[in-house]
């Protein structure tokens, strides 16, 4: 599967357009993570818990975005963006969109 956030792959041709594919999940806080959050903002410094969370949230909206892309044919999918919203209190959700197309 090419994965690119332009609208075109350099060297190939857009054979067919699937239209829009998306994957996403939504992760809450565990409360432990959450106090050592908030002595390292006391501190200062990168809150490691939460970067690999959403790292790993980012990777989790993607592998279901391009199963939704292969389940309708596609090879690839182009203009690849995320988007974050916050749920709920301690609950944001992470969306990871483009458009699905088969290129040769």
């Amino acid at each position: 599967m090419i994965l690119v956030t332009t609208d075109f792959v350099p060297g190939k041709t857009i054979k067919k357009t699937f239209g829009l594919v998306r994957g996403n999940t939504i992760r809450a806080r565990h409360i432990g993570k959450d106090i050592t959050a908030a002595l390292r903002n006391i501190v200062g410094g990168e809150i490691r818990d939460y970067t690999k969370m959403m790292a790993e949230s980012r990777e989790q909206a993607l592998d279901r975005m391009v199963e939704e892309a292969k389940e309708l044919g596609a090879n690839a999918v182009l203009n690849i963006r995320f988007a974050t919203s916050m749920i709920m209190q301690s609950a944001s959700e992470i969306l990871a969109y483009g458009t699905a197309v088969l290129v040769e």
